[in-house]
């Protein structure tokens, strides 16, 4: 099966600043791949170059067989794209945005609104789209990047600034869209979203793919300590440490944290000792895998 995104040494500079250095990957046809990175990374940029929104200096980009720059009008209809910043016609309902984004390609009233009801807004219908809560907006948003029922849709950090359960319920809407055979192709900085949603995720930074592959695979790769966790008092410190010697022992009031790599004597030990109140363990994630190959430090 050709693979509906072909990327091959992709280069996009700002004078000094290498926005995106040498980037290459492919998408196959009904995957969730997820673009991951720090602020600054290249992510936004590298899907703009995909997208056909901007120029790139280098590189090859071939999307559904065909190159997207010069803008190609041919495949606009196949692709779905909402971006960072939502923007509504002033003044109009959700159902009047959506109809007019359907016409635009020439799609009737009827499938607009049915598109509404997938995302959970036939409620909202003629409500304003400013008066839209942010989850709401970014609801109506997917769905004017849908409503021409596209083969691949791209979605650059979907959930940014939703609360918890607006990003939940926004979980379900994509992997309902991914069900149905559409090629996803996101952008985010959670690292629990791509874990959960993502059949494959790249990590850039810099404005290269510094490790790409399945979420559980890219963990699994990582050499990492297991957390193990219990209530303070369940078992003594001094004896933690004096029973554990090659485990790190912590204990801040509340948990005592024991740190290992071989967790299962420690497990058995404590479960003898009937020491397992509480009890929390946690392996690697995704987030020490991308911290481990991006570092720690903050960037605004």
């Amino acid at each position: 099966m050709a693979s509906t995104i072909v990327v091959q040494g992709l280069h996009k500079a700002y004078g000094e600043v290498k926005a995106v250095d040498g980037v290459s990957f492919e998408v196959e046809a009904g995957e969730f791949f997820g673009i991951l990175g720090p602020n600054g990374a290249g992510k936004t940029t590298t899907l703009e170059i995909v997208e056909g929104l901007r120029k790139a200096d280098a590189g090859e980009v071939r999307l559904l067989g065909q190159a997207p720059w010069p803008r190609n009008a041919a495949l606009l209809p196949r692709i779905g794209v909402q971006q960072q910043a939502s923007s509504f016609f002033e003044r109009l309902t959700a159902r009047e945005q959506i109809r007019t984004f359907a016409s635009l390609y020439g799609v009737g009233s009827k499938k607009a609104d049915d598109m509404l009801e997938l995302v959970g807004l036939a409620d909202k219908a003629e409500v304003r789209a400013e008066k839209l809560s942010g989850g709401q907006m970014q609801r109506l948003s997917i769905a004017c990047a849908l409503v021409h029922d596209p083969e691949l849709v791209f979605l650059d950090e979907p959930t940014a600034a939703l609360d918890p359960q607006a990003r939940r319920n926004l979980w379900d809407l994509l992997r309902a869209i991914n069900t149905q055979g559409r090629t996803i192709v996101l952008t985010t900085h959670y690292m629990d979203e791509a874990e959960i949603l993502c059949d494959r995720v790249a990590i850039m930074d810099h404005g290269r793919i510094l490790q790409s592959g399945p979420p559980a695979e890219l963990v699994r790769g990582l050499d990492s300590a297991t957390r193990i966790t219990i209530e303070t008092g369940a078992i003594a410190v001094d004896e933690a440490r004096r029973l554990f010697q090659g485990a790190e022992v912590d204990d801040d009031g509340v948990s005592l944290t024991l740190v290992t790599r071989t967790p299962a004597p420690v497990l058995a030990s404590l479960a003898e000792r009937n020491a397992l109140r509480g009890l929390s363990v946690r392996g690697a994630t995704l987030e020490d895998v991308f911290l481990n190959l991006t570092g720690r430090e903050y960037r605004a």
